[in-house]
Parts: structure tokens; sequence; C-alpha cells
């Protein structure tokens, strides 16, 4: 879709915008608002809109009434406010209150004849995009189906929730990343020789991925390490909350209060409960060896 917007901006000599919406309309509109998360925050998707060529990014805050708007009274708004003059929306859209489809859409285009929508209140031309061909890397595990390759972002929460990160990184394009501030903690990894950063999200409602440890590229003082982040419950010692907690290797210095970046590159294992710290630490050993590698 948004190499459909940029190619026919730049054949246009015009803009490509992207408009979306804050909050995520799920969290306003349906009843597992307090559970969903969200794949990119909002700065992430504007630096990916980016990226991939979007000269501008429209942020419309999305309320209840916001959502009564029908398609025509949407498009008469993305004309009168953007002056758009061609709309690409993918196969499966479906906008407005009256969640009119591409083809219902079309048809008032081309058959100008009297519907519900007034041809005249709406921009220039539509356009459609259909679903992205893709092949899987591990079909049968991801969909269950290699004859079914469809990439959709319950299928990416799901992969991630799982702590399928390679998976979720495939369908996303790049690899899934965490962003937040180092805060303190306990301090034990430091006395068995791993210490650890631990992550608050700047973003409370990011999707984490499931409990386990996992291979990170990790963006700290706007260096590149690479660590090992372990995502879960630290039954060993104990551990009554959910951390995110991140062993950098070949690095030792104080980055508390310092933004910190994660980036998933694969899962090692499990998270799982130790006989002893010494267990612990052996195994620990094991998985900075296996990031290594």
């Amino acid at each position: 879709m948004l190499s459909a917007v940029v190619s026919s901006a730049r054949e246009r000599g015009e803009e490509a915008v992207v408009v979306t919406f804050w909050p995520h309309p799920r969290t306003v509109l349906q009843q597992d608002a307090r559970e969903f998360r969200i794949l990119t925050t909002l700065e992430e998707k504007k630096a990916l809109l980016a990226a991939a060529g979007i000269d501008r990014v429209e942020v419309l805050p999305f309320t209840r009434a916001f959502a009564a708007m029908t398609a025509e009274e949407y498009l008469e708004m993305l004309r009168d406010r953007y002056g758009a003059s061609l709309v690409v929306m993918g196969y499966d859209n479906r906008i407005g209150s009256d969640r009119l489809t591409i083809d219902a859409l079309t048809g008032a285009f081309e058959s100008r004849k009297p519907s519900s929508l007034r041809s005249s209140s709406l921009p220039t031309s539509l356009l459609a995009v259909g679903p992205l061909p893709f092949t899987w890397p591990r079909a049968a595990m991801v969909s269950g189906d290699p004859n079914a390759p469809v990439i959709s972002s319950t299928k990416i929460r799901k992969a991630l929730q799982e702590g399928r990160v390679e998976d979720a990184n495939a369908m996303l394009g790049y690899g899934y990343e965490l962003y937040g501030v180092v805060v303190a903690g306990n301090r034990l990894g430091r006395t068995i020789g791993f210490p650890t950063a631990n992550m608050q999200l700047y973003e409370p409602l990011k999707l984490v991925p499931g409990n386990g440890v996992y291979v990170v590229d990790v963006e700290v003082l706007g260096r590149q390490f690479r660590g090992m982040c372990n995502i879960g419950m630290r039954p060993t010692v104990g551990g009554a909350a959910r951390t995110i907690e991140t062993h950098i290797l070949d690095f030792d210095e104080d980055i508390y209060g310092l933004p910190l970046r994660l980036r998933f590159v694969r899962r090692l294992r499990d998270e799982r409960k130790f006989p002893s710290l010494e267990a612990l630490q052996t195994q620990l050993a094991q998985d900075a060896l296996n990031c290594k590698k």
C-alpha cells in the first residue's frame, strides 16, 4: 500500500500522505481494550512510514464521535482537509460507520448513478491494493497451511505472544523492537557475573513477546551491542512481577536512567526455574555463548 501511495504521488507530482489514528481504534471501540497491545508506537510508526518514502503523516484523534462518520463524510474530509486526489485502500478495507468496501466505493465512482454516496463529494479516484504475496520461512509452523500465506496483525501478535520472534519479524519485514528506559533492579545479576539492564517501556501498551530468553541487538549510548534478554517472572529468585532484563555482552557501563532499544533476533529457550543460583549461572554462561554464535 505504501509503495502504491508513493509511486502514485511521484507520478502525479503530489505529496505521499498517510492518515492514521491515535489512539488505536480497538482501544476505543472494543471490549478487550484493557488487554489489547500495539505492535508499533506512534513514533515508531512515523519512522517506518518515513523510511518507506511517505512525505507526510497526519495523525487524527480517534474518538467514538469520529468513528460515527460515514464513508462519504470521511472521504469528504480527506478531500477538503488534505486535498486528496487519490485514496489508496487495502483489498479488505472497510471505511466509515457504514463499513463500505472498495467495491462499493469504486461502483459509485464508475457508475455515477444515484446512490448513498454523492460522487461529486469524493476524491478524484480510488485505488485498491491486493494481498501481499509472501513465502513463509517456516510455513507450517506459522500458519499451519503453506497454501495460505496471508500476513495479518493478528498473526504477528500471536507469534510474538508465543515467543516466535523470527516468524513475527518475517511478517513485519524488520526486527521487532522494544524501547524504554533503564531502571534500577535488585542487582542480583551482577553478583553472579551477569549484570542486567532492567527496562521500563516508554509506551505501556506496546506488546511484549512471550516469556523466555532471547537473542537481541541492543542500542544504547549511540552504539550497537549483542545481548540476551530474559522476559518473565525470574522464578529461580522468586520474582513477583514480570520484567524485561537484558545482559549486554562485552559491556560494563552505568546506564541507569538512559534510553535502551532492543531488537529481537531469535528465541533461545523457555524461562525456567533452576535449583540454585549456581545452576542459573552455568545456564547463563551457555546462553551467552549461544548469543555470540
